[in-house]
């Protein structure tokens, strides 16, 4: 069986589907590397909302989406911008997902990690005012017993006259911070209203702040996120972390190599593609555990060009993708998401991203992926 699949151009063109999928079990977590992957949520398709009403989350699915990854030894990077944090999901839907999450995570024994930010502010706001934010955010995932990330906050971005109050708040929390946390440097190129972030919109001043940060607080940054989209500068960034501090790479580009690192180093991992590839993901580095660097880099490189393909500019709208992918795999019934953002990526778009996917053998029930995307295909006209 074929199926007709159209291209940027508007032409259509023939794709045999696979029939079997990857042979993925699950399995215990890794001793090399430390993985964690950004998860989304699942909208509730039945609730009567517009994409401006608060986030109607059905969360059977999407804790059910979190024991997924827990089984095969990922880490859950919850409430992140995976998550559609500010583009669908607000900061009472955030705090009662990472509730939810958390004591879903202690009764699994599975990891985890939850982004504070200060999204709770929705105007122009005061130093004081972004620091008593994120002060409420880290109260709440310290209570649930979760780990924190302090995430890039675009009220910060707003409100700083320079690195001097970046390095004010980032000190103020990381002092009164209870455990370790991961700090995370999230580009422009994902939240346009964080450019300038850490002070400067010359990366290299940036790079200085942030790294300045940290060398006052080394004892309370676990690691850091990068993620710039821009291999050489995380390597030259984390080449110069202090000892025990870790890199965990936000690199939906370059992952790979930065994983698998080189004589003088390497790259954790917090990935938001690893929510679609997780098991092949996790598999992959099970076999980096034992030193096959080489295997790993054969499960894990061709999976980059799906992962471009999703993360291409805007890049905001990945999560379009991911979401998508979810159903074809069946970890959810629909193609539905909050805020509406399941129109935000194109027909052509998401059939590339089926065909990438497809070919990796990442559905687990390759007919049935191939009947959603028949049937998402006769919606948009295109006759088989």
């Amino acid at each position: 069986m074929t199926i007709r699949l159209p291209d940027a151009s508007g032409e259509l063109r023939t794709y045999e589907p696979r029939t079997e999928p990857l042979a993925l079990t699950p399995g215990a977590g890794f001793s090399s590397r430390t993985v964690f992957s950004a998860a989304h949520v699942v909208a509730d398709p039945f609730a009567d909302v517009t994409p401006d009403s608060p986030a109607a989350v059905d969360w059977d699915a999407t804790l059910a989406f979190r024991r997924h990854l827990w089984s095969h030894g990922l880490g859950v990077a919850e409430a992140m911008d995976t998550a559609q944090r500010g583009m669908g999901l607000d900061w009472a839907g955030a705090a009662e997902l990472i509730r939810r999450s958390a004591a879903e995570a202690r009764g699994v024994g599975g990891r985890i990690a939850c982004g504070v930010g200060t999204d709770q502010i929705t105007a122009p706001a005061s130093l004081a005012e972004v620091r008593a934010a994120y002060e409420e955010q880290l109260a709440l995932v310290e209570e649930s017993g979760a780990q924190a990330i302090l995430m890039a906050s675009r009220a910060l971005a707003a409100a700083a006259r320079g690195p001097e109050d970046y390095l004010e708040v980032y000190g103020h929390l990381l002092r009164q911070s209870a455990e370790p946390v991961i700090l995370h440097w999230l580009g422009p190129m994902f939240d346009p209203a964080l450019e300038g972030y850490w002070g400067s919109g010359d990366l290299d001043a940036a790079t200085e702040t942030f790294l300045e940060v940290i060398a006052a607080h080394p004892d309370k940054v676990d690691g850091i996120k990068v993620s710039l989209l821009d291999a050489q500068r995380e390597i030259d960034l984390r080449r110069r972390l202090p000892k025990g501090v870790r890199c965990y790479t936000g690199d939906d580009f370059n992952y790979p190599e930065l994983i698998a690192g080189d004589e003088q180093g390497f790259s954790h991992a917090l990935l938001g593609i690893f929510d679609p590839l997780g098991p092949l993901a996790a598999e992959a580095v099970r076999v980096l555990d034992t030193g096959d660097v080489p295997g790993f880099r054969a499960l894990l490189d061709p999976t980059v060009e799906l992962s471009r393909h999703l993360f291409q500019a805007p890049t905001r709208f990945y999560k379009t993708g991911v979401v998508f992918l979810a159903w074809l795999a069946g970890h959810q019934s629909h193609f539905t998401m909050v805020g509406g953002l399941q129109s935000a990526r194109s027909l052509p778009h998401l059939a590339r991203a089926y065909e990438l996917a497809d070919g990796l053998g990442l559905f687990p029930d390759p007919k049935r992926a191939e009947e959603r995307m028949r049937n998402l295909l006769s919606l948009y006209g295109v006759d088989q």
